[in-house]
C-alpha cells in the first residue's frame, strides 16, 4: 500500500537484536498509522499491567504516512508507553526537522523494548542498527547531547535525545529534538531513560512511496495560497503561541496563583508584546511549514543577555507566569532553557512548583518558596531534577507528592497529569476535555479551547457543546494517525483530511469511514488504560473546580454542568456510565 513502509523495527535491547517485521494492509486499513498503528503495538507488546519502568514496556516512536512528504504541517512524530507518570497510555508529539530524517531510515514505526546494561546510544539507519556505548554523553544537558551527536554524525542525521532528568528516572521527564523540540508531556523520556538509552540517531536516504507526488504537491500548493495569509497564519508568524496569555487573560481562563485566579494583573510583562520589546524574536518553522509559530528568542540585556531559546510558548508561560506568578519574560525564558536543558517538562513542573508554593504559602511546609520569587522557583527545579530536599518528593508526580505534603485537596490533576492553561470554570468545554483526554488533564486531544475562545460556542453554553467537542476529537484523532501539526487543524477539515490520504496513501475515505477509524482508536486505547487499571470514577475533574468558582465570572462551572456533559459524552461514545 502506498504511503506506508508496511514494516516496522523491532529493537531488543536485552539481547541487542533487531529485526524488520511486516505488517499487513489491513492494519492500515483499520488503523492507518501514527496513534492507531501505536496503539495496536503497545498491545501486542506490553503484557497487561507491566509497571512503566519494566524492561517489557515498549518505547515506540512512530511516523504517520505524510510525514517527508509535500503536505504543510507533516513533519512530526510521536512517541507511545505506557506513563511512568499516570500509569495508563501515554503519547507526546514533536515536530522540528528530524521526524523527516526519522522517516527516511524506512520504517512506520519503531518498537524498543528490552534494557540496555551500559548507557548507550542507537544508530538506526535502513537495516541496520547500531548499539553504541554513550558513557561519554552521561550527564550532558539535552543541548549539549544533540550537539556531540550533530557533529559526529553530519547534518544528514537528526537525533532524539534525553538529559540528566531522564537517566535518573523523573517521572516527566521529556525526549528532545531540533535542540529546542520536545515530546514533553506523561514522562516518554523516562521509559527512553530506563531503557539505558541516551540518544537515539536516525540516518538514512529512502523516499516514502506515495500514491500521487505530483497531485501532493499541487494539493500543498493550493493550501499555501489558500491559508498563507489568513489571520490566523499572520498571528502564529508574528506572535506566536505567546498571544494566548492577553487572549486568555481577557476571558477570565487564565490560571493564577496555582488555580485561584483566572486574572494575572501583571500578564503584560509576559505577553507576546513583552518578548518582541525585550528580546530579538525571529519566526522559526518546522520543516514543510508556513506558520512559522516557533519563537527564536534572543534576550538583550540583563543577567541572561545572549540567552537563545526558541520560546517560550504559551503553556510555559502559563504555568511560571501564571501558577507561579513571576512576571518577568527574561526569567521565564531561563526557566524555559533550564528545563529543556534539564529535560522535564515544563507544564508539569511549573504546576509542582505552583503547588509548592501554595503549600508554604499554607505553612504546611517548613521550606519558604514565595509565589513570583524566581530565585526559589530556579533552586526548587534543580532540586526537583536531582531529586533532593523538597524537590524529592515533588519529582514523584504530583499524585504522590500531593500526598506527602498533604496536599490532595488543593492538587489540580487528571489522572496525574495536570491541565493546560485554559481554566474549565471558565471553558466549560475544557473540563470535558481534560476529564475525557486518554493520558490525563491535556488540552491538545482536542484543543477545544480554540472552539470556545474563537467564537464557534460560547463558553457558557452547554447545548450543543458534546456534540461538537467530539467532532473537534475525533478529527484531531486522524490528525495523530497521520501525525499531522496541531495548528494546521483550521486549515485541515474532514473533507481535507480525507484529500491527503488519497493522495498519500490511495485510499479513498469518507467522512464517516474516517470517525468510525476515529472511534475504534479511542475505543482501544479506552482498553488499554482500562486494562492498565484506570475506571471511568477517574473521567472527572479536581473537586476544587467546583468548590472554588473564579472571581469575575457570572457563570462558572458547576457540578450538574459537568455531569451533564460527562453523561452525554457516555451516551454517545456508547460507553457504560
Amino acid at each position: 500500500m502506498k504511503g506506508f513502509f508496511n514494516k516496522y523495527l523491532h529493537i531488543d535491547l536485552t539481547k541487542k537484536r533487531h529485526s524488520d517485521l511486516f505488517i499487513e494492509d489491513n492494519i492500515y486499513e483499520n488503523y492507518l498509522d501514527g496513534k492507531g498503528l501505536a496503539v495496536w503495538l503497545l498491545l501486542k507488546y506490553q503484557p497487561p499491567m507491566t509497571p512503566a519502568l519494566s524492561s517489557d514496556n515498549p518505547f515506540i516512536i512512530g511516523l504517520g504516512p505524510i510525514t517527508d512528504t509535500p503536505i504543510f504541517g507533516s513533519s512530526r512524530y510521536g512517541l507511545y508507553t505506557k506513563s511512568p507518570l499516570t500509569g495508563i497510555f501515554c503519547e507526546s508529539y514533536s515536530g522540528g526537522k528530524v521526524p523527516e530524517k526519522i522517516s527516511r531510515c524506512g520504517y512506520d514505526a519503531i518498537v524498543i523494548t528490552g534494557k540496555s546494561e551500559d548507557l548507550i546510544c542507537l544508530e538506526i539507519y535502513p537495516e541496520k542498527v547500531v548499539f553504541k556505548n554513550a558513557d561519554d554523553l552521561k550527564g550532558m544537558d539535552t543541548i549539549q547531547t544533540e550537539t556531540v551527536l550533530n557533529e559526529r554524525h553530519g547534518k544528514e542525521s537528526g537525533s532524539i535525545v534525553i538529559g540528566p532528568a531522564g537517566e535518573r528516572l523523573i517521572p516527566f521527564s521529556i525526549v528532545s529534538n531540533d535542540l529546542w523540540r520536545c515530546a514533553g508531556r506523561a514522562g516518554a523520556g523516562t521509559v527512553m531513560g530506563s531503557k539505558n538509552i541516551k540518544a537515539i540517531v536516525f540516518k538514512g536516504d529512502i523516499k516514502r512511496p506515495i500514491a500521487d507526488e505530483m497531485a501532493c504537491q499541487e494539493f500543498a500548493k493550493k493550501t499555501f495560497q489558500r491559508c498563507k495569509d489568513l489571520p490566523t497564519t499572520k498571528a502564529y508568524k508574528e506572535k506566536g503561541t505567546p498571544m494566548m496569555v492577553d487572549l486568555l487573560n481577557s476571558f477570565n481562563a487564565f490560571p493564577t496563583q496555582y488555580w485561584h485566579k483566572g486574572f494575572f494583573d501583571k500578564h503584560k510583562e509576559i505577553n507576546s508584546d513583552a518578548m518582541r520589546d525585550r528580546m530579538d524574536v525571529k519566526p522559526h518553522a518546522c520543516a514543510k511549514c508556513f506558520t512559522a509559530c516557533g519563537k527564536l528568542s534572543t534576550i538583550r540585556q540583563g543577567p541572561f543577555k545572549g540567552l537563545t531559546v526558541e520560546g517560550p510558548e504559551y503553556e510555559t508561560i502559563y504555568a511560571f507566569g501564571g501558577l507561579c506568578m513571576i512576571a518577568n519574560i527574561e526569567q521565564i525564558t531561563y526557566i524555559n532553557d533550564l528545563c529543556d536543558r534539564l529535560g522535564i517538562d515544563t507544564i508539569t513542573t511549573g504546576n509542582l512548583v505552583a503547588l509548592a508554593m501554595e503549600a508554604s504559602s499554607l505553612g504546611k511546609i517548613n521550606e519558604q518558596i514565595r509565589y513570583g520569587n524566581f530565585d526559589d522557583t530556579v533552586k526548587l527545579i534543580k532540586d526537583i531534577a536531582n531529586s533532593e530536599g523538597l524537590g524529592a518528593i515533588l519529582s514523584k508526580g504530583i499524585k504522590e507528592a500531593s500526598k506527602q505534603l498533604k496536599m490532595q485537596d488543593f492538587a489540580i490533576h487528571v489522572k496525574g497529569l495536570e491541565p493546560a492553561g485554559y481554566d474549565p470554570r471558565r471553558l466549560k468545554g475544557m473540563s470535558l476535555a481534560y476529564a475525557t483526554s486518554d493520558r490525563g488533564a491535556c488540552h491538545l486531544r482536542s484543543t477545544f479551547y480554540k472552539a470556545e475562545l474563537s467564537g464557534m460556542i460560547a463558553p457558557e453554553t452547554l447545548d450543543g457543546k458534546v456534540e461538537l467537542f467530539i467532532d473537534f476529537e475525533d478529527r484531531l484523532t486522524l490528525m495523530d494517525t497521520l501525525i499531522l501539526c496541531r495548528f494546521y487543524r483550521d486549515f485541515y477539515l474532514w473533507v481535507e483530511l480525507s484529500e491527503i490520504i488519497r493522495l498519500t496513501t490511495g485510499m479513498d475515505l469518507s467522512r464517516q469511514r474516517l470517525q468510525e477509524i476515529a472511534l475504534d482508536i479511542t475505543n482501544l486505547i479506552r482498553k488499554y488504560n482500562l486494562q492498565e487499571g484506570m475506571t471511568d470514577s477517574d473521567n472527572t475533574i479536581p473537586d476544587r473546580f467546583f468548590r472554588e468558582p473564579l472571581e469575575n465570572v457570572k457563570d462558572n462551572l458547576t457540578r450538574d454542568d459537568f455531569e451533564g456533559m460527562i453523561k452525554n459524552y457516555y451516551k454517545i461514545r456508547k460507553w457504560q456510565y
